[in-house]
């Protein structure tokens, strides 16, 4: 599922994905949609080995031909806790005076109090939200370097393999996502691609 195309009320709908991997990480997912010459989408989830004490990044971008329309970034832990030195550095990041910040999504209780969840007012707090992405993964990516896994069998291990599979299963009751992939292709199809690709369940330990 590298490249995929469809098509929705005449105007095609391409899909590309980038799945990578490294120590701490099981999945690095990256997806680039467009929809005809309207509508683009942004998807990006790094997914930890539950074995490490690291939360999963996210964010996503929609945008249209009038501008973004939503954009959002977290870094949602599922451990009990987030990492001390982690949540130190995003406590020290600071956090643009968005204009418009949207509502949460009914499902939304996976996502951290560090969530930023908005509608960019202008080119300038477009900009905010790239440089507030880019801290997050700055962030990430120092715990990464830091991290040592705990035993497969460990009871740490076992609750974050527990978190990491609730959050999979929150992620799967947006409606929005499985309406577009319906709509493109059937209703068969787009439960694979959101099981397989976009939140397939942590394997097994």
């Amino acid at each position: 599922m590298e490249s995929i195309s469809g098509q929705i009320d005449g105007e095609e709908l391409l899909i590309s994905n980038e799945l990578h991997r490294c120590r701490g990480l099981r999945k690095l997912h990256l997806e680039i949609a467009r929809l005809g010459g309207g509508l683009q989408v942004l998807h990006c989830v790094f997914f930890p080995d539950p074995r490490f004490d690291l939360p999963i990044f996210g964010a996503d971008i929609v945008a249209g031909p009038a501008g973004i329309s939503a954009a959002i970034v977290d870094l949602s832990p599922v451990g009990l806790t987030m990492p001390v030195a982690l949540l130190h550095g995003l406590e020290s990041l600071p956090i643009p005076a968005f204009q418009q910040v949207r509502e949460l999504p009914a499902w939304g209780s996976i996502f951290s109090p560090f969530v930023q969840f908005i509608r960019p007012a202008n080119s300038q707090e477009e900009s905010w939200f790239v440089d507030l992405a880019d801290g997050y993964l700055k962030a990430l990516i120092s715990s990464v370097i830091d991290a040592t896994p705990d035993a497969s069998d460990a009871a740490s291990t076992i609750q974050r393999h527990k978190s990491q599979l609730s959050y999979c299963i929150q992620q799967k009751r947006n409606d929005k996502t499985r309406g577009v992939l319906e709509k493109a292709f059937n209703p068969q199809w787009a439960d694979r691609y959101i099981e397989e690709i976009l939140f397939e369940d942590p394997p097994p330990l």
